[in-house]
């Protein structure tokens, strides 16, 4: 009697399967698949985290190549879908870093000239240039474009584009603005302090054109020269 009042109100797998117009045979093979399948996901699992104990970061394009070996042995098909829809049903996705290209650096020797420009209030072409140095990001790399932006009419002036941060990309962008100005008797040019607008050869073309120096702030050596500024850049 205890046995039949334990029942009461239980269907039966033959009935609960009827009722969906299965057999009981297609449960079987059901969870049979999910097992089979949850026993991979587990041996993918345990792999990865070996090879994760000695390279953390390693996202799952590598681990597709790197594990090859590996799956081989555990006679484990796993390409490279499989193992990351595995991966991320178990949180073990990796976040790739976001890369970005430094352009100031401003711990060097050379002097760091005053912000003149903090109060100035600018009201003419060729009153204060703007220069800074942005990145391009390309397949290969990064590429650099020196600018050398008028504050006033928020034109670029001058410009250079190399796959480095030497000194020669600012160097040329400047004699290409000084060589098209007109009128830079009362010019102010305006930077960062990077080591680039610092050193002594970019200097010397701005005294020897008598170009008033100005630099960013102490604390704001990272800070884009032109956003300092205000400023959006425009084309010519």
């Amino acid at each position: 009697m205890k046995a039949k009042e334990k029942a009461k109100g239980f269907a039966s797998l033959t009935a609960i399967t009827h009722c969906f117009g299965l057999k009981r045979n297609a449960y079987y093979k059901h969870k049979n698949r999910a097992d089979k399948r949850l026993k991979l996901e587990h041996q993918i699992i345990d792999i990865v985290r070996k090879r994760r104990k000695s390279l953390p970061r390693e996202g799952v394009r590598k681990l597709t190549r790197s594990l090859d070996k590996e799956f081989v042995d555990a006679n484990i098909k796993v390409g490279r879908d499989t193992l990351f829809k595995v991966l991320m049903k178990y949180n073990m996705l990796t976040l790739r870093k976001k890369t970005s290209a430094r352009t100031t650096n401003s711990y060097h020797r050379f002097y760091k000239y005053k912000n003149i420009i903090k109060d100035l209030e600018v009201t003419s072409p060729n009153q204060v240039w703007v220069s800074d140095i942005t990145y391009i990001r390309t397949i290969k790399g990064f590429c650099y474009l020196a600018l050398i932006t008028d504050m006033h009419s928020r034109k670029i002036v001058g410009y250079d584009i190399s796959d480095s941060l030497e000194l020669k990309g600012c160097v040329r962008a400047l004699n290409k603005a000084i060589y098209q100005a007109k009128d830079i008797k009362k010019l102010i040019h305006h930077s960062d302090r990077g080591i680039q607008y610092c050193s002594n050869v970019y200097t010397q073309i701005l005294k020897r054109k008598k170009i008033n120096i100005s630099m960013t702030e102490e604390n704001h050596c990272y800070e884009p020269a032109c956003r300092q500024a205000g400023m959006q850049w425009q084309s010519a």
